[in-house]
């Protein structure tokens, strides 16, 4: 069943080549300058279209040399897998699961295992870059179970393989870095154990490998999580001790990310002051660019990101005249493939259009929020249109609020 699956999907990415008018030969050069890796050759592209392969961390960079939509490549991909539209068929197995027993990272050099080099580590990180691609469009239900996969794969790698010290730290970081976005993927799924299994595996592998950012990345991607699941005040010390951790000499986005999970931290735990400095400096932050290297996983920290993050602020604080028109223009230009978010940052401007007493407004961003919400795999989404809802039940004498109660009300039933 799953051979035939596999060759339906080579079928139909040939389909999609040949439709794009190019040689087998040409896509796996557009896969190498797309990754930056190049690992890709004719022959395996031709194992991809048999179907002995199934090419999963390159399906972001083959939609986009084929102009295709990388949800239905995910989709298609996930069904030649053995899974059920997108999600596994079956129970996904937990991180406790994949993993060995003990200290993961143990490096098992006595073993007889295969020597890597470079150039494999440069093979993982590209499909760690294409996980984060993936991401981007993605919700976490439908990625949890490839990304833990991969976490698995990768943290054997490093137990059973031998190297150099040099190929060791590069690994590690691949390790680090893949764990950080294993761990958002699970966090987005509303697995926040695993979650948290995840982002401490990484801490490990980041501190081992010497890279001061990627701890602080892992650290304030779980502080986030635990200012958004009801442990706010361990997110605020977490959120601080990542921007101490990764110090003053890491790169302007970086910084700025950082800064930005501190302000986040203590919006949540009411300390306005110190989130609106925290907001300051972040901005600060990336102005002040001094035009170090960033890490290929700050790509999408930009000035229209942290505008989300002071709107979102904005919105929690109760000051809705300010956080309307961030979000407004924001929502305006921002990437249409990108749902989830686009859902999340429509919720909180029905929030802030609601505290503006504008509810017509607020009820016609929730219903898009809730619609959207309803074909993503993402409990963050899920839990917005619960807040969307909760924050308008004040107005169900608003004709159109009724209407969304009559619709979507059911959402909030336990």
């Amino acid at each position: 069943m799953v051979r035939e699956r596999r060759r339906q999907f080579g079928a139909y990415l040939a389909r999609l080549r040949k439709r794009s008018g190019v040689s087998q030969r040409r896509l796996a050069d557009m896969l190498c300058a797309l990754s930056g890796v190049q690992s890709v050759t004719r022959n395996e592209v031709s194992r991809w279209e048999r179907g002995a392969r199934v090419p999963e961390a390159w399906l972001p960079f083959i939609a986009q040399a084929l102009s295709a939509p990388l949800p239905d490549l995910a989709r298609a991909a996930a069904y030649a897998r053995g899974e059920e539209h997108g999600r596994l068929a079956g129970p996904t197995a937990t991180l406790a699961e994949l993993l060995p027993p003990g200290d993961a990272l143990e490096s098992l050099r006595a073993r007889t295992g295969r020597r890597i080099g470079r150039d494999a580590v440069s093979v993982l990180a590209a499909r760690v870059h294409g996980l984060r691609l993936a991401d981007d469009v993605l919700a976490g239900g439908d990625l949890i179970a490839p990304a833990f996969r991969e976490l698995s794969a990768a943290v054997h790698l490093h137990r059973e393989a031998t190297y150099t010290e040099e190929t060791e730290r590069a690994l590690l970081v691949q390790v680090g870095e893949l764990a950080q976005i294993a761990g958002w993927i699970a966090s987005d799924a509303g697995r926040h154990e695993e979650a948290e299994r995840a982002y401490t595996l990484g801490i490990s592998a980041a501190r081992q490998a010497g890279n001061g950012p990627l701890v602080a990345n892992l650290a304030g991607s779980l502080a986030y999580q635990h200012a958004n699941t009801g442990r706010e005040r361990e997110g605020v010390e977490l959120a601080r001790a990542a921007v101490t951790e990764a110090g003053s000499a890491a790169p302007a986005k970086t910084r700025a990310l950082f800064l930005d999970r501190v302000a986040w931290a203590h919006t949540r735990v009411g300390e306005a002051q110190e989130a609106m400095r925290a907001l300051g400096e972040a901005h600060d932050a990336l102005t002040d660019a001094d035009g170090a290297e960033e890490p290929a996983w700050a790509y999408w920290v930009s000035r229209e990101e942290l505008e989300v993050m002071d709107a979102r602020v904005l919105t929690e604080l109760r000051r809705p005249l300010r956080a309307v028109p961030l979000l407004s223009g924001v929502l305006g230009r921002y990437d249409a493939t990108h749902a989830r978010e686009l859902a999340l940052y429509r919720s909180w401007l029905a929030v802030a259009l609601a505290d503006a007493n504008e509810p017509e407004q607020a009820a016609e961003e929730a219903r898009q929020v809730i619609e959207v919400s309803g074909d993503l795999a993402s409990e963050r989404t899920a839990e917005r249109s619960r807040t969307v809802l909760r924050r308008l039940q004040g107005f169900q004498d608003v004709p159109e609020v009724r209407a969304l109660f009559d619709d979507h009300g059911h959402l909030l039933v336990a």
